[in-house]
């Protein structure tokens, strides 16, 4: 999927919007592989490569260490659900968030060690709590009842419960998360109260957005709470700043040209996006580079050091860029007077952004089945439901030529957030199999993923 400057669309496609090249994906997609994995699964697939999570993670371990900063890395498992990744964090002690009962479970029987797991999300229910004391999980505590859940969970089962308390972000008010300052204030007494049965090990926050500086400025916030919880004898040595590192998709000229030219004319039936509630395919920095800005802002780092806190981190999309792509097959192509409808063998429901009033922006590359020549070819694509929504698409995309029964479409790097978040079996289509890739050793070697219960 290699990216050369690309010459003008036709008048009715869309500004191309191709994602970063990546001379590795597309050695593989110009193999074959994809069409022979098409025929044999039936119908639209997810392909993982593990190594890039691997190389993810290294990526933020890195960064940690240069800053001279103590840390641990925990994978958001919501951002995709696939067992390659709780694999993975097993053999390298990569910690996972999770945020039910469901994703605990799944965490422990693929090796995670419980004291590698931190539990977040609101009002826990009460056996997510605990299995979690059980294990000796960290968990994330969102509101006073819950602490006194939690506490009830350690009493009954005799152990003592891992906690952090979870900062309401001043400049985010309305969130529905996190403790307010008088209900951190009697949190803290709470926990100085029973510490027989709750060790207090810090706080944590999350905030909405990709901004590295206001990431910095709370978290230095949380560095002064943990000193000032110290006073009461509470351990607080740790802090977690949640995610939001920024992935990078594409290149700056391709994103401010989209934004800049981009008109409902270029949209199947006229469609129109607000580009806000576009994500930033485009970050200047981003993933280990965003935990860099932050670590370097408000004296973060050594704000850390000096006070002997351990920093906790929660990325999702960014431990997964570019570790995964989705292959849907093309059933049919339709002209609509300047553009085409190619409908293919999936839906929509396998691209997450377009059920949040959005636009998966990455271009998708067509993989012929056969050498073709022809002109360039504007299509929009949909899927193959009975709804009219039921696009993966909008915009009229650029292909080289019109698309035909049989070739592949690739969605670039998908995996996280997109390829599952939102998938159902509507009207009875079977879920997209997840394949994952192993080119370790020079050989380019596929399974399907795999889950504990199967």
């Amino acid at each position: 999927m290699a990216v050369t400057p690309a010459p003008a669309p036709p008048p009715t496609a869309a500004p191309p919007l191709p994602a970063h090249p990546d001379p590795r994906l597309d050695a593989i997609l110009g193999g074959g592989l994809p069409h022979e994995l098409s025929h044999a699964l039936g119908g639209p697939f997810h392909l993982l490569l593990t190594e890039r999570f691997d190389a993810n993670v290294t990526s933020f371990v890195q960064a940690l260490d240069e800053a001279g900063v103590e840390g641990r890395v925990y994978y958001a498992k919501k951002a995709n659900k696939a067992a390659a990744w709780m694999e993975r964090c097993a053999l390298t002690g990569t910690g996972v968030d999770v945020a039910s009962a469901g994703e605990l479970r799944d965490a422990l029987a693929h090796g995670v060690r419980g004291e590698h797991v931190v539990v977040t999300g609101p009002a826990k229910a009460e056996g997510l709590l605990r299995v979690a004391v059980l294990q000796g999980c960290l968990i994330a505590v969102d509101a006073l009842d819950e602490l006194e859940g939690v506490h009830a969970q350690a009493r009954a089962v005799d152990r003592p419960a891992r906690v952090l308390l979870r900062r309401l972000p001043p400049a985010q008010p309305h969130s529905r998360f996190g403790l307010d300052d008088g209900e951190l204030e009697a949190a803290l007494a709470r926990c100085a109260q029973a510490r027989d049965a709750i060790v207090m090990e810090g706080f944590s926050f999350h905030l909405s957005g990709y901004a590295t500086e206001p990431r910095a400025e709370l978290a230095s916030e949380l560095v002064e709470l943990c000193l000032k919880a110290r006073v009461m004898g509470l351990r607080a040595d740790r802090i977690s700043i949640g995610g939001g590192f920024a992935v990078d998709y594409a290149a700056a000229g391709h994103w401010e040209r989209f934004l800049r030219e981009q008109r409902p004319a270029h949209y199947h039936a006229g469609k129109s996006f607000d580009p806000a509630d576009f994500y930033p395919y485009h970050s200047p920095v981003a993933g280990a580079d965003a935990l860099r800005a932050v670590l370097a802002a408000h004296n973060l780092a050594e704000r850390l050091r000096a006070a002997g806190v351990t920093l906790l981190l929660e990325p999702g999309r960014a431990l997964l860029d570019r570790a995964g792509c989705t292959v849907f097959r093309v059933q049919g192509v339709k002209d609509r007077g300047g553009y085409g409808v190619v409908t293919v063998d999936g839906s929509s429901l396998s691209l997450s952004e377009q059920w949040f009033n959005s636009e998966y922006l990455p271009d998708p590359v067509l993989l012929p089945a056969h050498e073709s020549q022809g002109e360039p070819y504007a299509a929009c694509v949909g899927g193959a439901t009975c709804l009219e929504s039921d696009m993966l698409t909008w915009r009229k995309v650029r292909f080289p030529a019109r698309p035909a029964p049989g070739d592949l479409l690739v969605y670039p790097n998908t995996a996280g957030y997109q390829m599952d978040s939102n998938e159902s079996p509507f009207h009875e289509l079977p879920l997209p199999p997840k394949v994952v890739l192993d080119t370790a050793d020079g050989r380019t070697r596929w399974r399907l993923d795999r889950h504990p219960l199967a």
